[in-house]
């Protein structure tokens, strides 16, 4: 469940694509592109793995895709319950 989101997390594109979407809000894939200088082709794959990991959201109007990050999941990685799996029981946060 958590190895997804890390791998995710795990890339430096990936972070500054999350990075962008914290300073735009949701956005088109089009002004993503070219806000990170990234081929919107090589932008996609960056996109699906962070989107089958939860960690942002996508919504279609007409033909363009938008996405906005999911902040529900992003925070819910930061929460008590994650620093629990990493500390014993008696130990937890």
């Amino acid at each position: 469940m958590y190895e997804a989101k890390f791998k995710a997390l795990a890339d430096k594109k990936r972070l500054q694509i999350m990075y962008e979407l914290t300073q735009r809000g949701k956005t088109c894939v089009c002004d993503l592109a070219e806000s990170i200088d990234m081929a919107q082709s090589k932008l996609s794959y960056h996109l699906k793995i962070l989107l089958d990991a939860n960690l942002l959201k996508k919504e279609t109007e007409a033909t363009m895709n938008y996405y906005e990050l999911n902040h529900k999941e992003v925070n819910h990685l930061l929460s008590e319950e994650l620093c629990c799996l990493f500390r014993s029981e008696n130990n937890c946060c």
